[in-house]
């Protein structure tokens, strides 16, 4: 079969209409999630000023020096396609002076995101995301809310086993000591580190405790621990936290090693783990991230949240057997014969669809055979038929495709029938 002169540019998808009704799922389990928690949703423009990304997400982060896609504009401007939403979050809401509204200020996102990575399963190039943020409070409760958040989200759409991994990356008073220490001891492990992570030796530090290549694993298994660096404030803050995953019974991993891509986290780190989806057990995480408002040029302004790559979720449920979903079908499907048959028809329908009542007309001069066989493909619930003596009898004759039953129904009397 002829393919077309053109196909979509690697690490990009359509979304067909078979995968529809997954996504349909996730979009109502978001929306139920955010209304219950009380999140309003704020869209952003899907590229910004590159320096916004420079500075916010870190010089030194893969996502900048590897993953952006970054062009100049007519006007000779640099803009860059979002690789992540909260930096973006922070600039709307510092643009838009919202650090008026109550607080915490509770905002959600959902869109595409562009980075310029390996394409692999569960990762594009333009890819979707769910974004929670919450700004304005440094309050451990808060970040127990963010994380419950995200663990109601994919408890409400069915996936098991779910825990989290947590960690505290500390803040900028007790950083520095832990940032030292990491330094000497990989400077002393220099000739045996991937080219990588000699190079963030010196540029991120933090970030060699997430490398993931084979020959640093053993490396960063014994490396030291920020837990024997925290000051008092990130020590009680992450204590606090502890408490209340434990009073909920949240099942919980303190995960010492793990640090988040970016460079703006502080404090509580997490992901969501679930177990039984393939290789890969993250399905989500995030963090706090204290100091970036001050970084883009606004208030000192708390903040924690979390990101959810609802393709990865889609696909996740996919190959879920007892998740499977089946696409909407319409309730009725009219078949008809005749001119005056399909006129009738189209009166018929937009009385149903009035009613709520989803229906369909088979188009176009096709045989019975032809129309009944395309409401078979459909799997309409009714196939509603008007051919000559129907509509003399000013009545339809509806066939229950389930049942394999038949009825002659009046004209008047079929929007109660079928709604019943």
């Amino acid at each position: 079969m002829a393919k077309g002169l053109f196909q979509s540019p690697k690490g990009v998808r359509d979304i067909l209409p078979e995968d529809q009704v997954y996504w349909r799922r996730v979009e109502d389990a978001i929306r139920k999630i955010v209304d219950l928690y009380g999140y309003e949703r704020l869209d952003l423009p899907v590229f910004e000023d590159t320096g916004l990304f420079r500075r916010g997400v870190g010089e030194a982060t893969d996502i900048v020096e590897k993953e952006m896609y970054t062009f100049k504009d007519k006007g000779d401007k640099s803009i860059t396609l979002r690789p992540e939403f909260t930096a973006g979050v922070m600039r709307s809401f510092i643009q838009n002076s919202m650090d008026q509204l109550p607080k915490p200020t509770k905002l959600y996102n959902i869109g595409q995101v562009f980075r310029y990575e390996r394409p692999q399963a569960g990762r594009f190039r333009q890819f979707y995301q769910f974004n929670v943020e919450a700004l304005g409070e440094v309050d451990p409760a808060l970040d127990f809310e963010i994380m419950s958040m995200a663990y109601h989200l994919y408890d409400e759409l069915g996936f098991e086993n779910l825990s989290f991994q947590i960690n505290s990356i500390g803040c900028p008073h007790c950083r520095p000591g832990f940032h030292e220490q990491l330094t000497s001891y990989y400077k002393q492990r220099f000739n045996d580190i991937c080219t990588d992570c000699q190079t963030r030796l010196d540029k991120n530090p933090l970030r060699l405790l997430d490398c993931k290549r084979e020959q640093c694993q053993p490396i960063i298994e014994v490396a030291p621990s920020m837990a024997d660096c925290l000051c008092d404030e990130c020590r009680d803050h992450f204590k606090t936290l502890r408490r209340y995953l434990d009073d909920a019974g949240r099942l919980y991993t303190v995960n010492h090693r793990m640090v988040r891509g970016l460079d703006y986290y502080t404090k509580t780190v997490f992901e969501v783990w679930a177990q039984g989806i393939g290789a890969q057990n993250a399905v989500c995480g995030g963090g706090r991230y204290d100091g970036l408002s001050e970084i883009l040029g606004g208030k000192p302004m708390p903040g924690i949240g979390f990101a959810a790559g609802i393709d990865r979720i889609v696909m996740s449920l996919q190959a879920q057997d007892h998740l499977k979903l089946s696409r909407p079908a319409p309730q009725a499907f009219f078949v008809t014969q005749g001119a005056g048959a399909k006129e009738q028809a189209v009166r018929l329908i937009i009385e149903l669809r009035n009613a709520g009542i989803s229906a369909m007309l088979a188009f176009g001069d096709r045989s019975f055979k032809a129309q009944f066989k395309e409401a078979d493909k459909r799997r309409t619930r009714f196939t509603i038929v008007i051919g000559e003596g129907e509509l003399e009898g000013q009545y339809v004759t509806v066939k229950n495709m389930s049942e394999s039953s038949q009825e002659n129904v009046p004209w008047s009397e079929l929007v109660e029938y079928i709604g019943k």
